[in-house]
């Protein structure tokens, strides 16, 4: 894998063993151009698989950078692949070793965007979704972006958040949901 746009543009980052499907170049590329830039801004990665989205962000100018993975078998990759950004970019992208939901209960902080990327059968999207709203962790007028299936359907509204935006690509589909309060 590579990474699509920033400083690091072009960077090979290595993917880890076990389950995992990542996010297509041409996707990442997709997501990153709608949100334009990311200068100044905080991102969450969750379900973070190799740490390729929130490298992409990091790469791309956030100034904060999160992410959350609960696989054990996935943390030295994730570790190695951070460790380019801190040594290209003298910027540390905090890493969270442990299941989604519970991170999403005990997080304190709060991010402009948010990028769910659960594994294609995982079954409550949209309830994870609202969790992360009502717990804070979304600032106002932030953006959440949900990575799932295309036979997975997701609904227009969910508790405060209001779909902007919706891609597909190829099986896939990416769906943006705003905070407007």
């Amino acid at each position: 894998m590579r990474i699509t746009g920033g400083v690091l543009k072009g960077r090979q980052i290595k993917c880890p063993k076990g389950v995992i499907r990542p996010a297509m170049d041409r996707m990442r590329e997709s997501v990153f151009a709608i949100l334009g830039g990311l200068d100044g801004k905080s991102f969450l990665d969750l379900f973070s698989g190799s740490g390729t989205i929130a490298i992409e962000a990091a790469s791309r100018g956030a100034e904060r950078v999160e992410l959350c993975e609960k696989d054990k078998i996935k943390i030295p990759v994730i570790l190695e692949n951070v460790a380019v950004v801190e040594h290209e970019l003298g910027f540390i992208v905090k890493c969270h070793f442990m299941p989604v939901e519970y991170f999403i209960k005990r997080c304190k902080d709060s991010f402009d965007y948010i990028f769910f990327d659960p594994p294609f059968p995982y079954k409550f999207h949209a309830e994870l979704i609202k969790n992360a709203a009502e717990n804070g962790i979304c600032k106002s007028g932030g953006t959440i972006i949900v990575h799932r299936p295309e036979e997975k359907s997701m609904p227009d509204k969910i508790g405060e958040l209001i779909r902007t935006d919706m891609r597909t690509y190829g099986r896939s589909v990416v769906d943006f949901y705003s905070l407007i309060i």
